[in-house]
């Protein structure tokens, strides 16, 4: 792997990471059942494209 896709997965990693919080605190926040389900959902969606990611490295 280049020292350039290694700096794009990293920098794709820290995206993932920062909408992971970002869902989570949504979800925290949220008095809506189906606005925290969709909140949590999303979440779990980043957390499963950041593990792929990082299995890239």
């Amino acid at each position: 792997m280049t020292s350039k896709e290694l700096l794009y997965i990293g920098d794709s990693l820290g995206h993932e990471k920062y909408f992971i919080t970002k869902c989570e605190q949504l979800q925290n926040e949220l008095q809506d059942p189906a606005l925290k389900e969709l909140a949590g959902s999303l979440a779990q969606k980043h957390r499963r494209i950041y593990s792929d990611l990082y299995g890239l490295l």
